[in-house]
């Protein structure tokens, strides 16, 4: 697709400005794993130095952060005229699952709006703001950190919009000599509870799970979302299953299997025609999709764009070292995240994050490392 974001003039705005941006996107942030394929943006609402409204995009299909708010001020009596809209992403021009935000924005009377970041959708890129311009509202286009932010919790859907194809976060956890299993390919217990309760946070923010039969046979994964906060009224989202499976490997009794007879979110990906196999598979409530075969695997390259017009834009890959350098090697990864554990395991024969039977082709480096600590762990993580 190739879209990129619209150059825009950035404004310089006020620390007020930024404190209310910082509101939105913590509201944006409510949208995690329930939005996708659609970004996630928050928006506040400001008179006089005082948040009078509030809104985010809670649901794909639903409305927007922008409509919210406005509805949120209606519901609460407040009349919004002259008031300064904050929303963390450029308003919708375009009719989609629901009405454009730009025009209703501009008719509500709101005479300012600050935006976080400009949307690279080619429906919108700078639509949204001609539209507000011409009804007489001032528009502020944020600059520096603050946008940095506003573009950060929305890397995978842009990088959706330019492709087609997902977004692609490796994460693996290993010993502070560089391994993630015993010596014999069996399951360690690296990470410790704060890291495991970060990754149930992830893979209730993704599209997807991703990981290969390897780690099915020898781990047997639920790659369910446990998140720690969550309430009954907005459980936590579960993101899809998929496994890369060759030959049709994965056994019927499998954790994956099984929780796909209730919830139907496991898919097999496969380069196997063996229909009386896929049959048992989809029996038993999987989705099994035959892909093109590479060097007798799935293709990652044809896997991506499966997955892609399935809609599954962000993709957490949680898998072994020989999948994990399949999708290096194919360039299909785009951020990584590292936990680090102080232990060592020390046997030659344990394998490592990523197992490539030559040497990767490109040299993969991490830009701008971010590192965190969880208890005794640490997590390193970044773009490729």
């Amino acid at each position: 697709m190739g879209a990129k974001q619209q150059a825009m003039p950035v404004s310089a705005l006020s620390v007020d400005d930024i404190a209310y941006l910082g509101e939105a996107l913590e509201l944006a942030r409510g949208g995690y794993g329930y939005v996708n394929p659609n970004p996630l943006v928050g928006a506040v609402i400001v008179d006089k130095g005082h948040i009078v409204a509030r809104g985010f995009h809670e649901r794909y299909g639903q409305a927007h952060a922008e409509r919210n708010a406005l509805a949120d001020a209606a519901a609460r009596g407040v009349d919004v005229h002259g008031m300064t809209m904050y929303v963390t992403l450029e308003p919708c021009a375009h009719q989609g699952k629901t009405p454009p935000c730009a025009p209703a924005v501009a008719a509500s009377g709101i005479k300012r709006v600050v935006v976080g970041t400009t949307d690279p959708n080619p429906k919108v890129n700078g639509k949204g703001l001609e539209i507000l311009r011409a009804a007489g509202v001032r528009v502020d286009v944020a600059g520096g950190e603050v946008r940095r932010e506003c573009d950060e919790i929305n890397e995978a859907f842009f990088h959706f919009i330019e492709t087609g194809t997902p977004f692609v976060t490796l994460k693996y956890a290993m010993s502070l000599d560089g391994k993630i299993a015993a010596g014999d390919g069996s399951p360690l217990v690296l990470s410790g509870t704060a890291s495991r309760q970060r990754v149930h946070e992830d893979r209730a923010r993704v599209a997807a799970v991703v990981t290969g039969i390897g780690t099915v046979l020898s781990d047997d994964p639920r790659l369910s979302a446990r998140p720690a906060r969550q309430s009954d009224a907005r459980p936590a989202h579960q993101p899809v299953r998929v496994v890369v499976d060759s030959r049709l490997h994965t056994p019927l009794t499998s954790n994956l299997v099984r929780q796909s007879s209730e919830d139907g979110l496991t898919l097999i990906a496969t380069s196997s025609e063996d229909s009386s196999k896929i049959a048992e598979y989809e029996r038993a409530g999987c989705t099994v999709v035959t892909m093109p075969s590479q060097n007798g695997h799935v293709s990652i390259p044809a896997l991506m764009e499966m997955l892609g017009r399935r809609k599954l834009d962000d993709v957490l890959l949680e898998t072994g070292g020989t999948l994990a350098a399949a999708f290096l090697s194919a360039d299909c990864v785009h951020k990584v995240e590292a936990f680090v554990t102080p232990k060592l395991v020390g046997a030659r024969t344990a394998p490592s994050p990523v197992m490539a039977d030559v040497q990767l082709p490109a040299s993969f480096h991490i830009r701008d490392p971010r590192i965190t600590r969880y208890d005794e762990d640490i997590l390193i993580e970044g773009r490729i």
